[in-house]
């Protein structure tokens, strides 16, 4: 019975080491799924396309009543850092709800939040199913549409994506965005 406990204990103690890493942002190492989608200028956007590049992904739809406004904002704020600061990155915002989101809708919601459109793209072009199958295969992370309401549930993280295009990291796009953390991890890994 000591034994066992003793055995739980180390396991615990182990898995807390591990977790706890560095106190940098959570590493992942999650290759995305090859995709083509359209972004709101009605122009194809593949993962080819950002091959060579450092991006950060989202998830968002422009009906969204709760977290979206928010993280939306959070990511034009980095849009904003990464231009003060000279540094190169892409910023991808996947639509979780594409039967509503067409280009031109996306255009419109990302305007109120003052996007430039040289490095931000948000994409759709899919249906429901591709990209909640997208979601958990390349970042695994889940959607799902809400019964009771028009909503779609979804994660608030923002998604650190190298030039290979592996997910390397993830970060609270929401409350407390590591906004700081996120350009250092971004400059890391174009040095």
């Amino acid at each position: 019975m000591k034994k066992a406990a003793l055995g739980v204990i180390f396991g615990l103690m182990i898995f807390v080491i591990a977790a706890c890493g560095t106190g940098k942002s959570k590493q992942l190492n999650m290759q995305v799924q090859p995709f083509e989608f359209i972004n709101q200028d009605g122009k194809s956007v593949a993962l080819a396309d950002l091959q060579g590049k450092v991006w950060v992904a989202d998830f968002v739809f422009t009906y969204c009543s709760t977290v979206c406004p928010t993280m939306t904002a959070n990511m034009s704020e980095l849009q904003k850092r990464l231009k003060t600061e000279g540094v190169e990155a892409e910023l991808i915002s996947f639509s979780v709800d594409p039967e509503r989101d067409d280009p031109a809708a996306l255009k419109n919601y990302l305007t109120k939040f003052n996007a430039d459109f040289s490095n931000w793209h948000a994409l759709t072009g899919y249906d429901f199913e591709s990209i909640k199958t997208f979601v958990l295969k390349s970042f695994r992370a889940t959607i799902a549409k809400d019964m009771a309401s028009d909503q779609v549930i979804h994660g608030t993280s923002f998604y650190l994506v190298d030039q290979a295009g592996m997910v390397v990291a993830k970060y609270d796009g929401m409350t407390d965005t590591p906004f700081d953390q996120i350009m250092k991890d971004i400059k890391a890994l174009q040095e």
